[in-house]
């Protein structure tokens, strides 16, 4: 991978084969600038381009308020709508990395989840939320509307009828709602939230690399196909996995009644 030093993220390997990124803007609620924006995509183009030894990412916030809080409405105070315009394209691509990355994508939401930061959390492969954590689409209370995939990952998590009460409303939901609708696949106490989401973490780092990216893109593509042209798909992805150095030591390891030994080979 590329540098793992950036100004806005903290990246760690607390794991073998995970890694761990933090939004790093504690001081504004991990608020999305511009350079937030940047790293964050740099960071996830990068890991698509050569994921090393990386098989799984865990995406959190630093401190124990926010995930992201969204936006940096100082940074953005004043500027022009062209202004406005290109720093809006660095967030689409920063969010279509995070979608489009073949290593898997965890989300442990610690705190607020709000505007931008609930469209990262929708973006997510999936995602464990901190008890006391909040999620709001704020965007129609400041006169534009979701544009870094809310409209759409929202919709697919929660469903169009919930999504468009939440978005439509900006009213905030919790952690236990996000649990309840689907956008969240379990709710932790704070001091438990990133064990849990490092105990999956591990779980799929420990499996074939190449069968858990090409399952991981099956998912995803599928859904936007027919079933027929899903289940095509589906077996163009399970083909990609069937010659490979990992499916031979599979098998050989279930044979010999011990772990495999994977290298994403």
């Amino acid at each position: 991978m590329a540098s793992k030093t950036f100004e806005t993220l903290q990246i760690s390997d607390p794991a073998a084969h995970v890694q761990q990124v933090s939004f790093n803007r504690p001081e504004a609620a991990n608020a999305l600038n511009t350079q937030m924006g940047l790293d964050t995509m740099h960071y996830f183009e990068a890991l698509a381009l050569d994921p090393g030894e990386v098989r799984c990412v865990i995406l959190t916030g630093a401190g124990d308020k926010a995930f992201c809080a969204g936006g940096d409405l100082k940074e953005r105070n004043g500027m022009s709508d062209q202004a406005w315009g290109r720093q809006h394209v660095i967030f689409e691509r920063m969010v279509r990395a995070i979608i489009d990355c073949p290593t898997p994508v965890i989300g442990a939401v610690n705190g607020a989840a709000y505007g931008g930061g609930c469209e990262i959390a929708a973006a997510v492969d999936f995602l464990y939320a901190a008890e006391h954590a909040r999620f709001a689409q704020t965007e129609t209370r400041l006169g534009i509307i979701p544009g870094a995939g809310g409209t759409q990952n929202l919709a697919r998590a929660v469903g169009e009828r919930r999504a468009k009460e939440l978005i439509l409303s900006a009213r905030p939901f919790s952690a236990s709602d996000a649990l309840q609708w689907g956008l969240a696949n379990a709710v932790f106490p704070l001091d438990s939230l990133l064990e849990n989401a490092l105990a999956s973490a591990s779980a799929i780092a420990a499996n074939a690399p190449i069968a858990v990216r090409q399952a991981k893109q099956a998912i995803h593509r599928g859904l936007q196909m027919s079933l027929a042209d899903g289940l095509a798909f589906e077996i163009e992805a399970y083909n990609r996995a069937v010659p490979t150095a990992d499916r031979h030591e599979g098998v050989l390891a279930f044979n010999e009644k011990r772990a495999p030994n994977f290298r994403g080979e």
